[in-house]
């Protein structure tokens, strides 16, 4: 079907009384978790996954989606009012954000991030409808073995582009790729690495290993902050809306923040920090005063705001149309999926047009929730805000408890969640990324079973992966991704010298 018919389907699918719900209860949640610093998108879709079990596919992404570009919403609030970033994504907000609210301005600073997030969203959804199609049907050349190649590349992409240590990032992959070797092998039914303890004939639980790495660990390395005293000032509506002079300095900063948002959220590997991040240094660059940037300027945060939550949407491209997790958000998206017995792929718009095309249509849905929901419950947020800390993170952990054990009844599985909790905070301390480790679980197997199938079509030659100019292309950017970090290290040596 074409875009149009497509979406006209999509709207009939996300109009349904109990995908509204979804859609609205996963975008008040992703604001909720936000607005309180340290908690996080990753850490409430791992809380929600097991809710996932007992509801429909399409409600489950409908409202794990939500949470994920609701959570844009509610960074933006604590880094504004506290300085202190919701999500790593409002990081770059903080920096124009926090100086605005502290010169009397907060009103403004937060209709400014709200209406460039909204924004940012839509457009972002015009180029999802775009690029989905025509990426389905150049994947429909795809074969096992340009998949395993296309997957490899991934991986290591997410491991070097834009990291001071790629070396710790592959090491958190290849970590990853061997705990999504537990478990039972597929074609012999051999055991591996389960040492007896039938729990683990299927293999990780994906809930526990994800709780573990971004609920557990995230409470014990944000709790030097349970006793702050920073308490956020009170902010009226009437301060929310801006003059007729202020607006028009927001299509511009809007439209170059969606554009790098645009194309970096659908590359595997940067993903929405990165493209606040790359928004505010262009905005910057191309401003008459880029002196003041710093000092409390509305392009600070509209930019940023509108590629965080632009990339946040356009994410979804290679996850559902090449079943490639751009982030590891998206992995556990994939992961929800596959749980559902969904296979993202080229063929999802045409196995699963009811899936695909509602959650394209349930984005504008649910951005226009949050912009309804989040202009009247400033003063809500504000106040939730004033919890103190000590209170909220032990009924995290209660909540992580009962959300495993409730996924198969497991024991083992909140001992597993325990002690991956404890390494994931030392991971964190010793500046690895524990998410590289999901992600390299999440597309070990699915790298594994295309690998194993190419092979054995061409009966064991390697070859195959040179032969195809697919495969072939895919294994000469991995090459150039490895060993590019390689040749900058020996160029600093050789400039030292």
């Amino acid at each position: 079907m074409t875009a149009l018919d497509g979406l006209l389907h999509g709207l009939g699918v996300a109009l349904q009384p109990s995908i509204l719900i979804y859609s609205l209860f996963g975008a008040f949640l992703g604001t909720f978790v936000g607005v309180l610093p340290g908690i996080g998108a990753m850490a409430a879709i791992t809380l929600l996954l097991p809710i996932t079990y007992y509801i429909s596919p399409e409600a489950a992404i409908v409202m794990l989606a939500g949470v994920y570009y609701g959570a844009q919403y509610g960074g933006a609030v604590a880094s504004i009012l506290l300085k202190l970033p919701g999500t790593p994504q409002s990081v770059v907000t903080t920096l124009d954000g926090y100086p605005l609210a502290r010169s009397g301005r907060a009103g403004l600073a937060l209709f400014t991030s709200m209406i460039s997030s909204f924004s940012g969203s839509m457009l972002g959804i015009f180029v999802l409808v775009l690029l989905a199609g025509w990426l389905s049907q150049v994947a429909t050349a795809f074969g096992a073995a340009d998949y395993a190649a296309m997957m490899i590349m991934g991986l290591v992409a997410a491991s070097t582009i834009s990291s001071s240590r790629p070396d710790k990032n592959l090491a958190m992959v290849i970590l990853g790729l061997i705990l999504g070797l537990i478990g039972t092998d597929v074609n012999s039914g051999v055991q591996r690495f389960t040492f007896g303890q039938t729990e683990l004939l299927d293999g990780l639980n994906l809930v526990a290993l994800a709780m573990g790495l971004f609920g557990v660990a995230e409470v014990i390395n944000n709790i030097d902050n349970a006793d702050r005293h920073a308490r956020p000032d009170r902010v009226k509506l009437r301060s929310l809306v801006p003059r007729w002079h202020e607006l028009r300095r927001l299509p511009g900063p809007i439209l170059r923040g969606t554009s790098i948002g645009s194309f970096f959220g659908a590359l595997p590997g940067t993903g929405s920090t990165i493209s606040s991040f790359l928004a505010y240094a262009l905005e910057r660059r191309v401003s008459r005063t880029p002196e003041r940037f710093g000092e409390g300027q509305m392009e600070g945060i509209s930019a940023p705001e509108a590629a965080n939550n632009s990339a946040s949407i356009t994410a979804f491209v290679p996850t559902l149309t090449l079943g490639i997790p751009g982030d590891p958000i998206m992995a556990l998206m994939l992961g929800a999926l596959v749980i559902h017995g969904v296979q993202p792929g080229p063929q999802m718009l045409e196995a699963r047009p009811d899936m695909f095309w509602g959650l394209v249509v349930s984005f504008g849905i649910g951005n226009l929730f949050l912009l309804i929901l989040n202009l009247p419950l400033i003063g809500i947020w504000v106040s939730m805000l004033r919890i103190p800390f000590r209170w909220l993170y032990p009924a995290i952990i209660v909540f992580i408890c009962l959300g495993v054990y409730s996924v198969r009844g497991s024991s083992l599985d909140i001992a597993m969640v325990a002690g991956i909790g404890i390494v994931g905070h030392a991971l964190s301390r010793a500046r690895f990324n524990p998410a590289l480790l999901l992600l390299g679980f999440v597309l070990g197997p699915l790298i594994e079973t295309n690998l194993r199938r190419a092979m054995l079509i061409s009966r064991g030659d390697p070859m195959v992966f040179l032969e195809r100019p697919i495969s072939c292309a895919f294994v000469l950017a991995t090459l150039v991704l490895i060993f590019m970090p390689v040749v900058k290290m020996l160029q600093g040596r050789l400039l030292g010298r």
